[in-house]
């Protein structure tokens, strides 16, 4: 395959970016991209600002839908979202996923308790690995709750926001618990994405980190999204050309894209 493809990429229709969606697809023809994936923020009952990160749906699929057409051949335009996972929203995140012809569905968990770990209150008081082994938790309660979407997006994506820069996290440390979710994960049909923003946030490694990335690989997952997790068109792609090496030395062979729902996987 060409360019490695971008399957999580927000814009101007999520609350935390302005970025015009024309923008983010001429930077993806600059790059030499063939693919990408719109996957804006869904995230209904956001705290303190519950309208935050939601948007037009019947707008998004005719913004799209044109781009789509206007770009042909030279960009394959996949329309998707980034769903905010909580239990509770369960019901409507179903109904949701019936209603609009998604190509692509990333479940996420942002909100825990009601609170989002990208804000330092989130941790104050709490010790950094009872606060994480927490959000795992968290993650395997929101699968068995609602498990109709394809991957998992940014599996320890909390341990970007940890304000403590000395914590040393480790796989081996909620082992039992992320063994959990990646068996459940599988069992369901569904897969994970390796988020590319760990590398821009100066952690050193994509979310999830290599050694779970390698642990998915070994209880027989398979179906893995590639995403930057771009905000802003210098954003796309972020350090994708480390991924090649970093996901045959964790046992990949393949990336997986999607259509209408359905995986497509794609030699390394």
């Amino acid at each position: 395959m060409q360019q490695l493809p971008d399957y999580h990429v927000h814009t101007c229709f999520s609350g935390d970016s302005d970025t015009p969606v024309k923008k983010m697809l001429e930077q993806a023809v600059s790059l030499g991209l063939s693919e990408i994936c719109i996957t804006d923020h869904m995230d209904y009952d956001y705290p303190d600002d519950p309208d935050l990160f939601l948007f037009d749906v019947r707008e998004y699929f005719s913004v799209l839908n044109s781009f789509k057409e206007a770009y042909g051949t030279r960009l394959s335009v996949k329309i998707g979202v980034e769903l905010g996972l909580q239990p509770h929203l369960a019901d409507i995140h179903r109904k949701f996923v019936i209603e609009y012809p998604f190509d692509f569905i990333i479940g996420s968990s942002h909100v825990v308790d009601k609170a989002d770990p990208y804000y330092p209150s989130f941790w104050e008081g709490k010790k950094p690995e009872t606060v994480i082994r927490h959000y795992f938790a968290s993650i395997l309660e929101n699968i068995n709750t609602f498990s109709d979407f394809d991957v998992y997006g940014h599996l320890d994506y909390i341990v970007r926001y940890c304000p403590d820069k000395s914590f040393v996290y480790r796989y081996e440390d909620y082992m039992d618990i992320l063994d959990e979710c990646l068996r459940t994960l599988i069992e369901k049909g569904k897969g994970i994405e390796v988020n590319t923003a760990g590398f821009k946030y100066g952690l050193g490694h994509p979310n999830p980190h290599e050694t779970i990335l390698k642990r998915y690989r070994e209880l027989g997952g398979e179906i893995l999204t590639l995403g930057s997790d771009g905000h802003k068109p210098e954003h796309l792609a972020w350090d994708f050309e480390k991924l090649p090496e970093l996901l045959k030395s964790c046992g990949f062979q393949y990336v997986t894209t999607f259509e209408k729902r359905k995986p497509v996987f794609h030699t390394l």
